[in-house]
């Protein structure tokens, strides 16, 4: 994967769950995934079409999306549920959005499907290409999100 591809999705989602929720993320070192196993409770995961196909996923960790719903509604929650995982859908079009724009920016124009969200410990995964899944992750002080791009070309 080229790696100006990187940096829009990081300070996307930086970017992001500051603004709308007040949590500060910290970005880790990229590495590359393998399998399709969730490293937390909750994704969102959008297909991107245009100059190149890929995908996007965002994945929380309770303790991050509890923080982030606070931080976003004033909500107190206490299992993911139905509003949790409307969320997380917007939050994933919101970063993939704002990683678009900057991608727009470096000449790549990019468009966006509907989100999917999945949750559940263990839950899966399915990127919709056969390229290598670059994993960025993310600490913040009530745990980790992690961001997965898969994008062929």
């Amino acid at each position: 994967m080229d790696v100006r591809y990187i940096n829009p999705f990081l300070s996307g989602t930086v970017e992001v769950l500051s603004t709308m929720a007040h949590v500060q993320l910290i970005p880790g070192k990229p590495f590359i995934k393998s399998g399709q196993t969730a490293m937390g409770d909750v994704t969102g995961l959008v297909g991107l079409t245009g100059e190149v196909r890929g995908s996007l996923s965002v994945t929380f960790v309770f303790r991050v999306i509890q923080a982030t719903m606070k931080g976003m509604l004033g909500d107190e929650i206490t299992e993911i549920d139905n509003t949790v995982r409307d969320a997380v859908g917007e939050l994933t079009n919101m970063i993939s959005g704002t990683a678009r724009r900057y991608l727009a920016e470096e000449g790549l124009s990019l468009r966006a499907g509907i989100p999917t969200v999945v949750s559940g410990k263990g839950h899966v995964i399915q990127h919709i290409t056969n390229s290598p899944i670059l994993a960025i992750p993310f600490q913040s002080q009530f745990g980790r999100v992690l961001v997965e791009v898969s994008i062929e070309g």
